[in-house]
């Protein structure tokens, strides 16, 4: 199975920013729907965003609309998650994923995502 890499996590302080990436060596992520999703301790994996292939439409969870943004660097085959202003409960490992062109759209689920990565550790402290 493809594996994605996820990087640029770490510690950020309530208000700042941070830019999250997802690679893929034998993947061309621009064939696909990419999301982000995340799992803080002790609860359930969630969509964070995703962005479509068809039309490079962007959904994103309530939680983080207006703070995150999600985009495609397709020289780079990679997708960024950049995340602006984050909160202490934006704490989490920090998970990105493809599908097949179609499981983006307003009520994406994870289930519909078949390649994932190992994850980053995102952690909103002071």
């Amino acid at each position: 199975q493809v594996q994605l890499v996820e990087s640029g996590g770490g510690l950020v302080q309530p208000g700042g920013s941070l830019r999250l990436s997802c690679g893929a060596s034998e993947l061309a992520l621009e064939l696909y729907d990419i999301g982000w999703f995340r799992q803080a301790p002790g609860k359930e994996r969630e969509g964070v965003s995703c962005i479509s292939r068809s039309d490079g439409s962007t959904y994103y969870a309530d939680s983080v609309k207006g703070r995150f943004t999600i985009s495609r660097d397709n020289a780079e085959n990679t997708v960024i998650l950049r995340m602006n202003s984050p909160k202490p409960e934006d704490t989490a490992v920090y998970y990105c994923a493809a599908g097949w062109p179609g499981v983006c759209y307003s009520d994406y689920e994870l289930a519909d995502f078949d390649s994932w990565g190992q994850g980053t550790q995102v952690t909103v402290s002071s």
